[in-house]
């Protein structure tokens, strides 16, 4: 079968590579579509900085490269590996890519979403979405009803990044919302907010081509904070009490410190962007108004199941944002979006 191998920095190759077999407690899933997200391009471009070891296999897959890219994907099951009986051969699925350990203390919380030695399902395991086939544990698939397609269903990770740190923000109908970043997570947090019944989202983006993409899906208060006062923006639009919860899509500092402004007092920002430089922060905005700084990762298989439940609604849309490549365009589409020529791009691995 094809298959887009990481095998060094900057070098991933289609090769051919032979089918998996499911194991007891596994499926083999012929995948669909594999989206690539800023994970795929730290691997691509900075291994290191990702967490990819090239020396030591990884203490719970027993992965090392050359790695399958991909987890973020849907597909088709076509195959039951022994005492499988949670799904059946032509069920449509996404996969909950996660690796835990079961011990450390995350995971005595139930917060398995920061294992302290976290993989997932094509980043360092055995296989990946990035391959006309996979096989994955049963207990990590999460059927899509009919009414959500493949290429929906390749979207429910990337989109339960968004809805796990809105939960978790515990932000109500009624209340307002800043975010600041529309690329493809801050697009799902507008998403998340508005099927949470959160009516007044801001959105703060520089990049022209983003603003309307997030325009696109339905976003109504999109300001440049380039070219326009947001703090004046936020004013009018909550009646100058200021948002009650800013989330940070963006990764720059700069991001959580205006957002900091923002607030009402007792309000938060979340993070939900992954920071590579160190960020500047004055405490004291932080005791003047009790206002509060969270960060998020990743998700739970709740929030698989409640972004499918919000697709099923018709509470999302690819439409305007997502485009598609082969397999064969794996390292062009990440060159692209390195340099911010696309939003979010989807490989046809078996589609």
């Amino acid at each position: 079968m094809k298959a887009a191998r990481f095998h060094a920095k900057e070098d991933v190759r289609i090769e051919d590579i032979e089918e998996p077999t499911p194991g007891p407690g596994e499926v083999k899933i012929r995948n669909a579509y594999s989206g690539i997200c800023g994970s795929d391009l730290h691997i691509y471009f900075a291994p290191e900085s990702a967490g990819i070891s090239f020396d030591e296999p990884h203490p719970l897959t027993g992965s090392l490269p050359p790695q399958v890219l991909g987890h973020e994907f849907s597909g088709t099951v076509v195959e039951l590996g022994e005492g499988v009986d949670s799904v059946q051969v032509g069920d449509r699925v996404a996969v909950w890519p996660i690796y835990y350990c079961g011990e450390c203390p995350a995971c005595e919380k139930g917060m398995v979403n920061v294992c302290r030695m976290i993989s997932f399902h094509g980043v360092m395991s055995n296989g990946g979405g990035m391959a006309e086939y996979t096989t994955v544990p049963a207990s990590k698939l999460h059927v899509l009803p009919d009414d959500v397609d493949l290429r929906m269903g390749a979207l429910v990770e990337p989109m339960a990044v968004a809805w796990h740190a809105v939960e978790r923000s515990g932000i109500e109908a009624g209340q307002t919302a800043l975010v600041a970043g529309a690329g493809p997570i801050g697009i799902g947090v507008w998403f998340a907010l508005r099927a949470r019944g959160v009516e007044t989202v801001i959105v703060s983006e520089p990049s022209a081509e983003r603003r309307a993409a997030i325009e696109g899906v339905g976003a109504t208060t999109v300001v440049n904070p380039a070219e326009e006062d947001l703090t004046a923006r936020v004013q009018a639009e909550t009646g100058g009490r200021g948002v009650d919860v800013a989330f940070d899509a963006a990764g720059v500092g700069v991001a959580v410190t205006s957002a900091l402004g923002e607030l009402t007092p007792g309000g938060e920002v979340v993070v939900v962007a992954i920071h590579e430089r160190p960020l500047e922060l004055m405490p004291t905005q932080l005791v003047m108004s009790e206002t509060a700084i969270r960060g998020t990762l990743g998700y739970l298989q709740s929030d698989f199941d409640a972004v499918i439940q919000a697709m099923s609604s018709g509470g999302y849309t690819s439409e305007g944002w997502v485009s598609e490549v082969p397999l064969e365009g794996v390292v062009e589409a990440m060159i692209d979006l390195r340099a911010g020529k696309r939003m979010k791009v989807l490989v046809r691995a078996g589609a």
